[in-house]
């Protein structure tokens, strides 16, 4: 038996040999024809950065995987769609859908997450029909563009944070605008080569007013090494619709590494964010649009990075000014400005939830990814979808067995 195996061992490496030695020639083109790619599993999702909702239509929804595309549920998570096979990335930072025109999506690829494992992308997309047909933008190199903000009564107009090459320097880094709906786009913010866009948010009720984030980071060739970060970055504000741009510190660490900011839409004055300084990373609130902050809370949980070292992203309930979320290894929630937090979803040893879109309109309504893939809540999180119906895991290894056929 042990010779047969072996024998038919032999034999496959004999195909894959002749195959090697008949690679410079001419092969028949049909040679292949009988093979195809069919999905064996894990039915379940993947890590999941991208996250956004339609207001007027609680069902629906868009999901952008860091390596696995951007896929559609019409049906509050039950099932998903991939509408974006056709392109050449299907590596997604960020998606947003313009507020006046819920037809109009634009998706930035480029996980924007710095960690040895990540994907890059090729700049940034546009869909005019609901996700049905996509035209490149540009940013192509780009490589990582984490976030993206669409005015709500313009949908020409918006934003891209632009984090850059990953393992070197590049001047496409920083916040860039487009008035024209992505045909051309203008540099606004920007320091040096190493210092890239993190983060964007435009002020709902006040949309020349425009918030920023600039992180200092690079990956070494080893793993986490943070040799190439620094302090260049920070938090920004720009009153003028992105023309000029003043740096918020009054209240905030000495050095900040990285943020995440978030705007309440019903109180634009009230702004939180989780910030990353040289040893720790803590939540911090703001009152009065960023002139002065306080540290909203001495509890270290909800500011624990994400798996990974990722940073915990805050979402602030669209009609509670209050009521906030920090993603984080634990979804967490605060229902009294961020002083007191509550873990309302999350296995015992966590489960990294990336991001969070909540309905503007139905804030009951939430959509969570995290990287597992993505889940629905119609109850503020009392119950959510299932993660094991997105066929986007990750594969990080694969290996095969010396059987003939080989598994």
């Amino acid at each position: 038996m042990i010779a047969k195996e072996r024998a038919n061992v032999h034999r496959s490496c004999f195909v894959f040999l002749f195959i090697a030695v008949a690679g410079a020639q001419s092969l028949p083109a049909d040679l292949f024809g009988e093979l195809h790619w069919r999905n064996i599993g894990p039915f379940r999702g993947g890590r999941t950065r991208a996250a956004v909702g339609v207001p007027g239509q609680p069902n629906l929804f868009y999901v952008g995987q860091v390596n696995g595309g951007v896929w559609k549920s019409d049906d509050y998570g039950r099932t998903w769609t991939p509408i974006f096979e056709q392109e050449p990335t299907q590596s997604i930072g960020a998606i947003t859908v313009a507020p006046s025109d819920p037809r109009i999506v634009y998706v930035a690829s480029g996980e924007g997450l710095q960690r040895p494992d990540l994907s890059v992308g090729d700049g940034i997309y546009k869909s005019t029909d609901a996700g049905q047909t996509w035209t490149h933008l540009g940013l192509r190199d780009g490589q990582q563009i984490p976030a993206l903000a669409v005015d709500p009564r313009d949908s020409n107009r918006l934003f891209a944070a632009v984090l850059g090459h990953p393992y070197g320097p590049n001047p496409e880094r920083g916040i860039y605008r487009s008035l024209d709906g992505g045909a051309v786009w203008e540099r606004v913010l920007y320091v040096d080569q190493n210092t890239g866009g993190s983060d964007v948010a435009i002020d709902p009720a006040h949309p020349e007013v425009v918030y920023a984030t600039l992180w200092e980071d690079r990956q070494a060739p080893w793993e986490f090494d943070n040799e190439y970060s620094g302090t260049h970055g920070g938090i920004f504000k720009s009153t003028d619709s992105g023309a000029t741009w003043s740096k918020l510190t009054r209240g905030l660490p000495a050095e900040v590494l990285q943020a995440d900011i978030a705007v309440a839409a019903s109180n634009s004055r009230r702004l939180y964010a989780t910030v990353a300084s040289p040893g720790t990373v803590e939540i911090y609130r703001s009152d009065d649009s960023g002139e002065n902050w306080t540290r909203a809370t001495t509890d270290s949980r909800p500011a624990m990075r994400i798996g990974g070292g990722d940073l915990p992203v805050p979402r602030v309930d669209p009609q509670n000014p209050d009521i906030v979320y920090s993603a984080s290894i634990v979804l967490w929630q605060s229902i009294d400005g961020g002083k007191t937090w509550t873990g309302i979803k999350g296995a015992p040893g966590g489960d990294d939830y990336q991001n969070l879109w909540i309905n503007p309109l139905h804030p009951e309504i939430i959509l969570l990814v995290s990287d597992q893939g993505a889940v629905v809540s119609v109850n503020r999180g009392r119950t959510w979808s299932s993660w094991y119906n997105q066929p986007t895991a990750q594969m990080f290894h694969a290996t095969a067995t010396n059987t003939f056929p080989y598994r």
